[in-house]
């Protein structure tokens, strides 16, 4: 996965207007099982794209498919009303306070305490959004959040807290957040960094959070450059990684140093025989020759085994795949996961960064991997797995992403059914659109 995708062709190219279709075409037959809404967010400009803007950056705008009933419903996109967005197009500015350097929350979507909350980094204030994707206001959860939030919240399925790291690039610090079932904050404790990270990601097992302190970190010439994302690659930063028990009032980090890396998104954690184990996608290298864009190097998947009483982890490469966006089935957050999935991206050096030509299925416990392939000039995005009821097995259910087919140029819902991951789609949505390649993908039921 590696070179600069120009972003003024293929499905990198941005959409110019808002549409919504009622009743799109389906093949084959949708499950009646998913009653909910396929979402996904990304940076998507207002006006020609720009070579010289970070791939993370641009207004962000959110796509959805609402499923119910083995129908599709409809299909829409709305840009988030940022405050670039509403001037631009003449609207009165979205409510609710303002922190950072940009409110553009395009990095993720997460539902929690009965609102849909749009995310990002670098000190961007969630906004909650409708059913319909109509931005209602930035919040602050109630004035509790005294400042950024996170685009990688990690929610306790059991708890329905949710736990997350925010960073921002002026203090020395990134805070640790639990945030109560209740969408108030309940603890805020500063972490104290280096230089101030990119701290994109952390990991939540049982008893402890895992924070990732790796050399992506401010830089102030991009700043002074006016990059809303002012970090690079900082060799002079080091790595390591951070374990502090889950429910810790002081912040009395254990630090290890790891081989430099860089990490957007673990797989899962969970503790096992007192130690904890992580399966995460591993960036050799991001942001140093190609400091627009996560397309340098090779990403593959890693588990990192940490034992916290000696200090020490052992780092160790399971595939070769190039891949990312990681998922599991989500009911076993923080607890043993046999099965992963992923999306696996093209070669290095052929310009793809948030998209590939396939679906991988990983089983930890097999050391195997299954392959879907969606076939020449299609390309996949992140995918959600949906359980085939409350009761079902681990990953038994399917697994939804957009897919993209050149040819057409245009877009489609592709549903899989887990029990025949590598055959024929149990159905697709097909769009009269494009919707572009964008960030993460979201189900949320009812």
């Amino acid at each position: 996965m590696g070179g600069a995708p120009n972003t003024q062709a293929g499905n990198y190219r941005p959409v110019s207007r808002e549409v919504t279709v009622h009743q799109p075409e389906v093949v084959g037959q949708l499950p009646p099982e998913l009653n909910g809404t396929f979402t996904r967010i990304g940076p998507n400009p207002l006006g020609p794209p720009d070579p010289r803007r970070h791939a993370f950056e641009g207004a962000p705008m959110v796509h959805a498919i609402r499923l119910q009933d083995g129908r599709a419903q409809w299909y829409r996109n709305r840009w988030l009303r940022t405050d670039r967005v509403c001037a631009q197009l003449g609207e009165l500015p979205t409510p609710g306070p303002r922190h950072g350097l940009s409110d553009d929350a395009g990095g993720n979507l997460v539902q929690h305490a009965g609102r849909i909350l749009a995310l990002g980094d670098g000190g961007v204030l969630p906004v909650q959004i409708g059913t319909d994707l109509a931005t209602a206001a930035r919040v602050d959860f109630d004035g509790t959040l005294v400042s950024g939030f996170s685009a990688h919240p990690e929610t306790d399925p059991l708890t329905g807290e949710m736990f997350a790291v925010a960073h921002y690039h002026e203090p020395p610090y990134v805070l640790y957040l639990a945030i109560g079932a209740d969408g108030r904050v309940r603890r805020s404790l500063p972490i104290a960094v280096k230089s101030p990270p990119m701290m994109h990601a952390f990991s939540l097992t049982e008893r402890y959070a895992v924070f990732y302190d790796l050399p992506v970190a401010y830089d102030p010439a991009a700043a002074a450059g006016g990059s809303r994302i002012p970090y690079r690659w900082r060799s002079d930063h080091g790595s390591r990684i951070g374990v502090l028990p889950r429910e810790a009032t002081t912040p009395d980090v254990l630090w290890m140093d790891v081989d430099p890396c860089y990490v957007f998104h673990p797989l899962n954690a969970y503790e096992s025989a007192n130690r904890i184990v992580i399966h995460l996608v591993r960036h050799p290298r991001v942001f140093d020759r190609e400091p627009l864009r996560p397309g340098e190097t090779a990403p593959t998947l890693w588990r990192w085994t940490i034992d916290p009483r000696a200090g020490t982890v052992v780092e160790k490469q399971l595939e070769d795949y190039a891949e990312e966006f990681p998922r599991i089935d989500d009911r076993y957050k923080q607890a043993y996961n046999r099965y992963g999935f992923a999306v696996a991206m093209s070669a290095c050096g052929s310009g793809g960064h948030l998209a590939g030509p396939s679906l991988l299925r990983h089983d930890l416990a097999l050391g195997r991997t299954d392959i879907h392939e969606f076939g020449p000039g299609r390309e996949s995005g992140e995918a959600v797995f949906v359980p085939r009821g409350h009761d079902a097995a681990e990953a038994d259910g399917w697994l939804l992403s957009l897919v993209y087919d050149a040819a057409d140029d245009r877009s489609e819902l592709v549903v899989l059914d887990t029990a025949d991951f590598t055959g024929e789609p149990a159905a697709v949505v097909r769009l009269p659109v494009r919707v572009p390649h964008g960030l993460h993908a979201t189900w949320i039921a009812g």
